[in-house]
C-alpha cells in the first residue's frame, strides 16, 4: 500500500477564505448581491483571526446552495479564472514546497475541504496535486438544484472521505500525513499516522501539543489585521460602492 497526504484549503494552503474569492467573482458575473458580498467579506476577516466555526461553515454552505440555485453549471465554470485570480497570489509557497515534497518522495497528494468539489478540483489542476475532494452539488440538466448531492466534508464528512479514497486506491491511512488549521479537522487529522496542525486554532493548537503534533505556522497577520478589521470589511464594501456608481454614470 501506499502513502499520501491530505491538506485542507483554507488558512492551510491558502491565506483567508476561497469562498470569499468565489463570492466576488460572483458579485462582478451578477451572482451576488452587494449584501451577500459584504456578509462574506466579513466572515473573511472573522476567519482569518478565529478560523472556522460549525455555526459560521454551515451559514456558508447555506448561502452558497442558495446563491447557485438554478444557475447553469458552464456559468460557474466561467468563474474559474476570477477566482484563481483571487486564490492564487494567497497561496503559501512553503505550503507547495511541502506538497511537492511529498508527491516526489511517492505519495500522491489531495485537497479535502468544505469548500465546492468544483473548487477543490479546480486548485487541485491548477497545483499540479493528485486530486480535490470538497462538497457535492446536485445538478440536473445542466443547472444546480441548490440541494447538496452526497455528505458534507465537514468534521466526521471529511474522514469518511479520505477513507473511502484510502480503501479505493490502496492508501494506508497510518503511514498518510493530513494537513489543517482547524479543530473542526480533528477527525480527518486523528484518521491518518502524522497529522500536522497549520496556523492552528485555540483549540486544534492545544490538541497538538498534547499529542505531540507537529506545528507550523504560517500566517502573519495577527495584530495589524486586528487593529484593522472593521477598516478591511468596509474597505471592501467601499470598493463595490465606486464600482457601482462608477457604472451608473457611464
Amino acid at each position: 500500500m501506499i502513502a499520501a497526504a491530505f491538506f485542507d484549503l483554507d488558512r492551510t494552503l491558502i491565506a483567508g477564505s476561497s469562498a470569499f474569492q468565489f463570492g466576488r467573482a460572483s458579485y462582478q458575473a451578477g451572482l451576488m448581491t452587494r449584501g451577500q458580498l459584504a456578509r462574506d467579506a466579513w466572515a473573511n476577516v472573522k476567519f482569518r483571526l478565529q478560523g472556522s466555526t460549525d455555526e459560521a461553515t454551515e451559514a456558508l454552505r447555506e448561502r452558497i446552495f442558495t446563491s447557485i440555485k438554478g444557475v447553469r453549471v458552464q456559468e460557474l465554470q466561467r468563474l474559474g479564472a476570477p477566482v484563481l485570480a483571487g486564490i492564487l497570489p494567497r497561496v503559501y509557497p512553503q505550503m507547495l514546497t511541502l506538497a511537492y515534497r511529498h508527491q516526489d518522495e511517492g505519495r500522491p497528494v489531495y485537497i479535502v475541504t468544505a469548500a465546492s468539489q468544483e473548487m477543490a478540483e479546480l486548485m487541485a489542476h491548477v497545483l499540479a496535486f493528485d486530486g480535490g475532494i470538497g462538497a457535492r452539488s446536485e445538478i440536473v440538466d445542466g443547472v444546480y438544484t441548490g440541494r447538496p448531492d452526497g455528505p458534507f466534508t465537514y468534521r466526521e464528512g471529511k474522514a469518511q472521505a479520505i477513507r473511502e479514497l484510502a480503501e479505493a486506491e490502496g492508501i494506508s491511512l497510518e503511514a498518510s500525513y493530513a494537513y489543517s488549521d482547524s479543530e473542526s479537522d480533528l477527525p480527518m487529522l486523528r484518521a491518518v499516522g502524522h497529522p500536522v496542525a497549520v496556523n492552528p486554532d485555540t483549540t486544534l493548537l492545544r490538541v497538538a501539543r498534547e499529542e505531540g503534533w507537529d506545528v507550523l505556522r504560517l500566517e502573519r497577520l495577527g495584530r495589524r489585521l486586528k487593529i484593522g478589521a472593521s477598516f478591511v470589511a468596509m474597505g471592501a464594501l467601499g470598493v463595490v460602492g465606486r464600482g457601482r456608481v462608477s457604472a451608473g454614470r457611464r
